[in-house]
C-alpha cells in the first residue's frame, strides 16, 4: 500500500499499545493524524501532547472535516473494537479504506528489513531490549514495542534512516500471519487465545506457518524445545536458545551479586560474552536477554555495543517494573496474564529474593482465558505467600455464566488468599504489613500503580 496519497489517518482504539504506536509512526511521516477511545489514559494524553488528536466520543456526525475525504483517509481499527461500534460502521458503510491493525503493521514491516518477536509471552521485553541494543549502534533502528520502553517513555521509535525495523509478531486473532519478515525470534508457544484457535495443536501449526514467511536466507531464533524442526522450515537458518541448558545460544556461569544478576552468553562458532549484567532480576530476564542478545549478534552487532545495550536497559513499563525498592519494602508491578508467564515472574523474584514475604495482587484477564486456565492460575499463585484476587477484567468479552474469579480462588492452595474487587483494594492493602507487593494482569489494575506507591511509601 503506498501511504503517500493518504492525507489523514483515522484509528478506531488509538489508545491501544499497538495502535497508539501506528498514530506515532503516521504522525512522523506528517500525516494528520487522529482517533477515538473510550476513556483517557496517560497514553492518549501523551498523544495529544505529541499532536495527535484524541475524541471520546464516539459519534460519526463528529468525526473531524479532514477524516471526512474518504479518498484520502485511512482508517485503521483493531479487533478488540466491537463490530456494531458506530464510527466503524458509518466508515464501513461509507466507503472508507478500512483496514485491521495487523494489516497496516504488515505493510509497513514487509517493506523493511524487519526483526519480528513472536511468541505467546516474552515478546515484548525481548522486542524492547533488542531495539535498545539496535539503538546503542550507529544503525538506530524503527521500532513497534508492546509495552513502554522506560528508557525512552515510549512503545515506538523511529528513524528514517534505519537498517532494522522491529515488530511484535501477535498471534492473537493470526495478526502475525501478515508479516513476512526478514528474521524472526519465537520465545515461546503455550496455550493461549483458544478462543481463536481452539486447540493447542492449531496454536503450533500457526506458529509454524508464521516461521514459513521469513524470507529466504533469514534466520529463525527460538527457544530450545519448541516444537519447530529445521525440516519443517524453509531456506532459512534456525537457532536455538536457552537460559537453562545448552543450546546454539545459551547464558552460562548465572551469579547474583547483590540482588545483581551477571552471566556469560554463549554464541555460535565460540564467541563467549563474558560477565554480562542487565539490571532486571531473574532467569526470566536472562533468557530473554539471550534472546535479544543472540538475534542481535547474527545480525553483525558488536559486543561492545551489546554489553553497553544491556546495561543501560531500564525495562519496560509493567515487565518487572520497580515502583519501589528499599529494604523495608518492595513494590513491582507486572503484566503477566497467563499462568506460564506468572509463575516465571514468580520463581525469578523468589531467585534474587529469597528471603522476602511475596503478597501478589491478581487481575485475571479474560471470561474465556479464566475459563480455559482457572486451574493453572491457582498453581501458578499458590507460589505467592499471600494472594487478593480481585474480579475479572473483561476487556472485548461479556460476561459468561458460571465464570468468575472464584474458579481460581477455591483451588489456591495457601491459606493468605481474599478475595477483592479493584474500588476496595487501597484500603485492603492498608490493612497489611506489606514486604514485597507485586501488582498482576493485564486489565486496568495498573490504573492504582500510583496510589498504591503513595500509600506504601507512607511507611517508609
Amino acid at each position: 500500500m503506498n501511504f503517500d496519497k493518504i492525507h489523514t489517518v483515522y484509528l478506531i482504539g488509538i489508545g491501544g499499545i499497538g495502535m497508539s504506536a501506528l498514530a506515532r509512526y503516521f504522525m512522523m511521516l506528517n500525516k494528520k493524524t487522529m482517533g477515538y477511545d473510550l476513556t483517557e489514559t496517560n497514553l492518549t494524553k501523551q498523544l495529544v501532547d505529541e499532536g495527535i488528536r484524541v475524541f471520546y466520543n464516539d459519534n460519526p456526525d463528529e468525526i473531524p472535516i479532514e477524516a471526512q475525504n474518504r479518498n484520502n483517509s485511512l482508517v485503521i481499527y483493531t479487533p478488540a473494537i466491537p463490530k456494531n461500534n458506530k464510527l466503524l460502521t458509518y466508515f464501513s458503510n461509507n466507503g472508507f479504506k478500512l483496514l485491521k491493525r495487523a494489516e497496516v503493521l504488515g505493510y509497513i514491516a514487509n517493506k523493511s528489513n524487519t526483526i519480528a518477536v513472536a511468541g505467546t509471552h516474552g515478546k515484548t521485553s525481548i522486542s524492547g531490549l533488542l531495539s535498545h541494543i539496535l539503538s546503542s549502534t550507529g544503525e538506530k533502528c524503527t521500532a513497534f514495542v508492546g509495552g513502554i520502553m522506560n528508557n525512552y517513555n515510549s512503545n515506538f521509535l523511529f528513524s528514517g534512516q534505519a537498517k532494522f525495523t522491529i515488530v511484535e509478531a501477535d498471534e492473537f486473532d493470526k495478526s502475525f500471519l501478515q508479516l513476512k519478515p526478514a528474521n524472526a525470534i519465537i520465545s515461546s508457544i503455550d496455550a493461549d487465545h483458544l478462543d481463536i484457535y481452539n486447540k493447542l495443536e492449531n496454536l503450533q501449526k500457526g506458529f509454524l506457518e508464521f516461521a514459513n514467511q521469513i524470507k529466504p536466507n533469514g534466520n529463525l531464533l527460538i527457544k530450545k524445545g519448541l516444537n519447530i524442526s529445521p525440516e519443517e522450515v524453509n531456506k532459512i537458518r534456525l537457532y536455538t536458545y536457552s537460559a537453562d541448558e545448552e543450546a546454539d545460544i545459551f547464558a552460562s556461569n548465572i551469579h547474583i551479586k547483590n540482588n545483581q544478576t551477571y552471566f556469560d552468553i554463549n554464541m555460535p562458532g565460540g564467541k563467549i560474552l563474558k560477565d554480562l549484567f542487565i539490571q532486571l532480576p531473574g532467569r526470566i530476564n536472562i533468557e530473554n536477554t539471550v534472546a535479544a542478545s543472540g538475534m542481535a549478534y547474527l545480525l553483525g552487532v558488536d559486543e561492545k555495543d551489546i554489553r553497553s545495550g544491556l546495561s543501560s536497559f531500564k525495562g519496560i513499563k509493567r515487565r518487572f517494573d520497580f515502583l519501589l525498592k528499599s529494604e523495608r519494602l518492595i513494590y513491582m508491578d507486572d503484566y503477566a496474564h497467563h499462568p506460564k508467564e506468572i509463575s516465571a515472574m514468580i520463581s525469578s523474584i523468589r531467585e534474587v529474593y529469597p528471603d522476602r514475604k511475596l503478597t501478589g495482587v491478581f487481575q485475571p484477564h479474560l471470561f474465556s482465558r479464566t475459563k480455559d486456565f482457572a486451574n493453572e492460575f491457582a498453581i501458578s499463585l499458590s507460589m505467592l505467600d499471600e494472594v487478593i484476587l480481585l474480579d475479572i477484567y473483561p476487556a472485548r468479552e461479556k460476561p459468561v455464566e458460571g465464570i468468575s474469579a472464584k474458579l481460581i480462588f477455591d483451588n489456591i492452595n495457601i491459606e493468605n488468599k481474599i478475595m477483592c474487587n479493584l474500588i476496595k483494594l487501597i484500603e485492603e492493602i492498608e490493612k497489611r504489613e506489606v514486604d514485597f507487593l507485586i501488582t498482576i494482569g493485564a486489565g486496568n489494575i495498573d490504573t492504582l500503580r500510583n496510589k498504591i506507591k503513595s500509600t506504601l511509601e507512607k511507611r517508609l
